[in-house]
This record gives C-alpha cells, structure tokens and sequence, in this order.
C-alpha cells in the first residue's frame, strides 16, 4: 500500500534528516517507526503526503506516485494524526471532524451524519459532545476527535504522528486500547510514529527501527524485534527487559497448551483424586458434559469428604490473550496453571509456568526482508 525507493531528504544547509529509505507497508497492515530523536522518524511521514518534499526517491501509495499528485488533493485523501491534535478552536466538534468531508463538497446533512457516525465510532455520544468546542473536552477527548477527523472521508491510508504523546499513561493506553478496537474493524494502513518502543511493538504489526539519517536498522514482527535485535543498536532501543515486553505481543497458541487432570462435574471424589494422583498434582479441573470449565477441586476437597466439592476457577483467559496476560493471572492467583478458554468457556487446555516459558522461546519467527 506504502512504498518507500531509496527516499531522501537532505537541507539546503547540507543537513541530511533521511539518507536513503527503503521501506514497504503492506495493506492493511499497522507499521510503527520507532528510534531516537532525530531519526528522520516524522520527517519520513510527512515525505509520504508530501507536508515535506523528498530530495531524493519514489513514494507510492497505492500505486500511484505520489510526486506526480496534486499536494492539496493527495493530502485530502490521507488520514493525518498528530501529538497536539490540531482542532480548529473556533468551530464545534463535529464540524472539527466534517473538514475534510466539506472540503470534498459533501453536503451538508451527508457531512454531518459521517461526523456523529464516527464520533459514536471512537467513543464519544455525539448527543453530548458534537455540539461542544475544543477547549470543553479533555486531552483524551480531543485526541480521539483528532482520529475521528482523519477517518472523515474514509481514507486507505493514516499517518499519525506521535498521537498519544501528550496524554499521560492512563489515558494513553485507554486511547491505544481504542485505536486497535478501530484498526481491527476498519483495517486501515498506518504509518505509526512513535518514541516509545512499548506503544510500538504494542500496536505495530510491524515495527521499524530507525537510526539517525532515517538509517533502518530492522524491520520485523514486534516478537521478532525483541526476541532477535539485529544489531547492538536495536538491542539498545528495545532495551534489556525486552523478554518481558515480549510477553506482551506472544498470543497464546493453542498447541503450546498441556492437558490438564481433567473430571466431569458428576464426579466422584475418587475420580477426581485418582486423575490428580495420575498427573502428579493435588487438584483437578471440572468440566460439564460440553466441556465448559466449570471449576476446580483443589487437594482440600479431595482428602477425607465423600461429595465433590468445586471451587470457582478464577485462574483463567481467553485464548486470544497474550503470554502476558497469561502470565499476570497466574501471578495474581497464587496459581500452578492457567485454563485458557473459548468464546463459549469451553477448556482448551492449561499454561503452567514451563509451557509458558516454552511458548516463549518458541514465539520468535524472524520475517524475510521486505
């Protein structure tokens, strides 16, 4: 959808902010760029809706050049998020977020139902707040006005610039949380400036690591970024605790799970203390007939009682969790496992700390060059 040939952009000064970039995103694919102050990170996003002129290459979005365009109509067609959000403080919030469609001449009615359809799409009741003016909303608000705008007219492609920068941490991963809801429905293509490798290999279904003169220093997965840096310098920017981070872009893969002792709920304490003994644990999990966790029957209940006793099973995930939600349920339940369920909570299988560990080593899969 987005590609870079050998792009550059060197001052009249001689300064050089991009040497010479080569890069491409595949569509509907979310690519963070993610380095040092300086890099050529922002400068290499505003080269692609031409906010700044390359010296030097070819960028192609969709196909066409984007040299050869008109600048004002390509900009028209390219969503554009920034750090301070840009909101016109004399017009309301929903004609903040109807500028680019009254720009392309929309009418007016047409204009105003995309601008409360997308209002309602990022969280904010346009019943409430369409009426309103920058300055009453909170910085959070108006960044997701912010996303609003720039998905006015439907545009293939996003450039966003720093966009949760100036937000603090609560509100940051609310606001991520939020734009990943976003990208999941829309499946737009992202062009992802950011400083913080955490928010990059959070949302980045790709991340690319810049160096000063926009020198790309890796391309890859996240896990694969944090799991094998490809140069001491991207092992500095990814940081030392980079195995915990990639705790948290590993989802959990159903064949790295382990059976667990396993009773139906009509059970007789001898079942499940003989299934428990077999496996060389204390306790046992109890499905129903449909093999829906129904709970667990800890070594407790399994001494000296002639009734099943279940206790609720609150060490527990989704399978699409990652390893380190996985992880954080076992620590914050004291628990030997994991049950990782369905959508309908039926039991797939379990994540003790070795098959975690194991899924770990296992995550890394290194990407071909693009």
């Amino acid at each position: 959808m987005i590609v870079l040939e050998h792009v550059g952009k060197q001052y009249p000064d001689g300064s050089v902010a991009v040497g010479d970039l080569s890069l491409t995103i595949p569509r509907g694919a979310l690519v963070a760029l993610v380095g040092p102050s300086g890099c050529g990170k922002s400068t290499t996003l505003k080269m692609v809706n031409r906010l700044i002129e390359p010296t030097s290459g070819r960028i192609l979005v969709d196909g066409e050049d984007v040299l050869k365009a008109d600048p004002v109509e390509l900009r028209r067609g390219i969503g554009y998020v920034i750090q301070q959000v840009g909101l016109f403080p004399h017009q309301t919030i929903r004609e903040n977020v109807a500028t680019v469609p009254t720009l392309l001449r929309w009418n007016r009615s047409r204009a105003r139902a995309r601008a409360d359809e997308l209002l309602d799409l990022v969280g904010l009741d346009p019943s409430t707040y369409a009426d309103r003016y920058p300055h009453q909303l909170s910085g959070g608000q108006r960044q997701r006005v912010g996303v609003a705008r720039a998905l006015a007219a439907d545009p293939p492609v996003l450039l966003m610039d720093e966009p949760f920068g100036a937000v603090d941490p609560i509100v940051r991963e609310r606001l991520q949380d939020e734009f990943l809801r976003l990208q999941h429905d829309l499946g737009k293509t992202v062009m992802f400036v950011t400083h913080d490798i955490d928010e990059a290999v959070r949302l980045g279904d790709r991340v690319a690591v810049l160096a000063g003169g926009g020198d790309l220093r890796q391309y890859d997965s996240p896990a694969a970024v944090l799991g094998k840096p490809a140069d001491d310098f991207v092992a500095e920017c990814v940081g030392a605790d980079r195995g915990l981070r990639r705790l948290a872009v590993t989802p959990i893969d159903v064949a790295d799970l382990e059976d667990a002792p396993l009773v139906r709920e009509d059970a007789t304490v001898a079942d499940a203390r003989r299934v428990a003994e077999e496996a060389g644990v204390s306790s046992a999990l109890v499905v129903d007939d449909a093999e829906r966790l129904v709970g667990w029957a800890p070594s407790d209940h399994l001494e000296g009682s002639s009734d099943l006793r279940v206790r609720p099973m609150k060490a527990s995930v989704h399978r699409s969790a990652t390893l380190k939600d996985a992880w954080s349920v076992m620590l914050r339940y004291d628990a030997g496992w994991v049950a990782v369920l369905d959508d309908d909570r039926r039991l797939l299988g379990v994540l003790t700390p070795d098959s975690l560990h194991a899924a770990l080593r296992r995550s890394v899969r290194v990407t071909e060059p693009v």
